[in-house]
């Protein structure tokens, strides 16, 4: 049964699929919640993602890959653990980037990571050299990545934020997954031909 079967199941009110994910993807989501999070404060937040995913199964549509889903909802717990113990949600930035839009090449990231840890800091270096294609602090493109994708704002709040049109946001936000999903495509390649 593939993933998506599982999270309807899980919709549908059965405990087991739930038990299911959690053997499938806990150990790489731990993996990668431990590049932002103390050691000791892993297992609680992957506790909250998990019943944060039988929440929201029902809201669940197969686009992308359910790994990728599963990892938003584990970033967004990670970054809500950080911000209820008065610490800084930064460390989540560079694993903030692992939307639906970059499931495939952030996906394999998170499954090297759980496998070696010399595979998740060059993840994390990838991932913060694709950062630096968006500009500087400050940029246009470097806001709208930090309030849309490290702290989970809505494309309105943005826009009022930034003083701009929703829809520059949008153009924006595009423009920032098209750089990054190149960027991460051109670090891949650059790293096979090694």
């Amino acid at each position: 049964m593939d993933d998506d079967e599982l999270i309807a199941r899980l919709a549908g009110g059965d405990e087991s699929a739930l038990r299911e994910l959690f053997r499938r993807h806990a150990p790489w989501l731990a993996a990668r919640l431990r590049t932002a999070l103390p050691a000791r404060d892993v297992e609680d937040v992957l506790q909250e993602t998990f019943l944060a995913v039988w929440r929201s199964a029902g809201d669940y549509r197969p686009q992308g890959s359910a790994g990728g889903w599963l990892w938003v909802i584990a970033r967004r717990q990670a970054a809500g653990w950080l911000r209820r113990h008065g610490r800084d949600a930064s460390p989540v930035d560079t694993a903030a980037l692992d939307d639906t839009a970059f499931d495939g090449a952030l996906a394999a990231a998170g499954r090297a990571a759980a496998r070696d840890p010399v595979e998740a800091v060059m993840a994390r270096t990838d991932l913060a050299a694709a950062l630096a294609v968006l500009g500087p602090e400050g940029s246009p493109e470097r806001e709208v990545w930090r309030l849309l994708y490290v702290e989970d704002q809505p494309v309105a709040q943005v826009a009022r934020q930034m003083g701009v049109p929703q829809g520059t946001v949008k153009s924006r936000a595009h423009r920032v997954r098209r750089l990054m999903r190149t960027a991460l495509a051109g670090r891949a390649a650059q790293e096979e031909g090694l």
